[in-house]
């Protein structure tokens, strides 16, 4: 059996979830993006009776997802007053991205998943998206689109506890990222972001997906950087803000 082979072999053991875990997992990933894109903002109260109506589900599937999205760090349980989103707090990230850039290259390299020509027109759809949405930006869109460029990279690797991890970590970092984005400078944002897809695309295309961790790696560390950098700037100017590193989400 060659190394192909054996990828897919890999790939097949990925047994599909039961109809009630998908429908957990899509509750989850609902209601994680609506915080990660502000839609919940820091601070605010997450009511468990307002979620089951809303989902039309009982109480017992949003309790579980709150306790997981409470493991994530993204929602902190306070005894008898309720579940609020976590602040944002730029001054911690340092080892978060740290960890993240050498998650990136495991992903090429443990259980890797080839990937199909259908995947690879997806990545290429994100691209025109990319174009397109340039021409007119859209922070929250700009936010979804990098959300679904990394289902793309997450899906590369069988692994599935670095899968979780990888996940894990990318969802607090993505907060910040679209909270400073008013602050950042959008072209070079654009221009970043699309060199990173098109270099992915150009390793998957040929099947390196080693090559696209170590793509994914430079660019988690550029975008660090210039989180930081920007950040240094507007600390500067609003030297007198004594908010200690916290950031508050921007009004509209």
């Amino acid at each position: 059996m060659n190394v192909l082979q054996v990828q897919s072999t890999a790939k097949t053991k990925l047994r599909r979830p039961s109809p009630a875990r998908e429908r957990f997992e899509q509750l989850y990933r609902t209601i994680r993006d609506r915080i990660c894109l502000f839609d919940y903002p820091p601070g605010g109260r997450l009511s468990e009776e307002e979620l089951a109506e809303e989902f039309s589900v009982s109480r017992t599937p949003v309790r579980r997802v709150l306790a997981r999205l409470e493991a994530d760090g993204l929602i902190e349980a306070r005894h008898g007053v309720g579940n609020f989103v976590t602040s944002v707090q730029v001054d911690e990230l340092t080892q978060l991205y740290q960890l993240r850039m050498e998650l990136a290259v495991l992903m090429g390299r443990l259980s890797p998943i080839p990937r199909s020509p259908m995947d690879i027109e997806r990545i290429r759809g994100l691209i025109a998206r990319c174009d397109a949405l340039s021409r007119e930006p859209e922070y929250k869109a700009f936010s979804r689109l990098n959300m679904d460029f990394f289902s793309e990279i997450s899906a590369m690797t069988g692994n599935m506890p670095l899968r979780e991890i990888d996940e894990r970590l990318y969802f607090l970092s993505s907060r910040v990222w679209l909270q400073l984005m008013p602050r950042l400078d959008l072209v070079e944002e654009f221009a970043s972001f699309r060199r990173e897809m098109v270099e992915v695309l150009a390793a998957v295309a040929i099947g390196d997906l080693e090559t696209v961790g170590h793509v994914r790696r430079t660019h988690i560390s550029m975008s660090f950087a210039r989180m930081i950098r920007y950040t240094r700037q507007t600390a500067v100017g609003e030297s007198g803000n004594a908010s200690g590193g916290m950031i508050e989400p921007a009004a509209g």
